[in-house]
């Protein structure tokens, strides 16, 4: 496992034919993952906020898992985490990692 913070978000098996829940899922551990590594940085949700071009809104709602990732978003959350994002995206489960970038 690299030096990464991982979330992981495995769907229940009463809902794994659900499209909706393993979505909700998704955002879910995108959320904990952005939470994870903005405090492994010491920054508070405005400093986040600045760093992605995001309201504070936005930040809130993406770490509450209600914000839908986008490719762009992604990215900007990368950058603004100063971290490598990796994904891994299954029927059963999806994982998050932000990984620091080397110094």
């Amino acid at each position: 496992m690299s030096a990464g913070y991982h979330t992981s978000w495995s769907v229940p098996e009463e809902h794994r034919l659900d499209p909706a829940y393993v979505e909700a899922g998704a955002a879910i551990a995108l959320g904990q993952a952005v939470y994870d590594r903005r405090s492994a940085l010491g920054i508070d949700e405005l400093a986040l906020a600045e760093r992605a071009g995001l309201s504070l809104e936005e930040v809130r709602r993406l770490e509450g898992g209600g914000t839908p990732p986008t490719l762009p978003l992604l990215r900007t959350l990368s950058r603004a985490l100063d971290a490598t994002l990796d994904v891994s995206i299954d029927t059963e489960e999806t994982r998050v990692a932000f990984v620091p970038r080397a110094a």
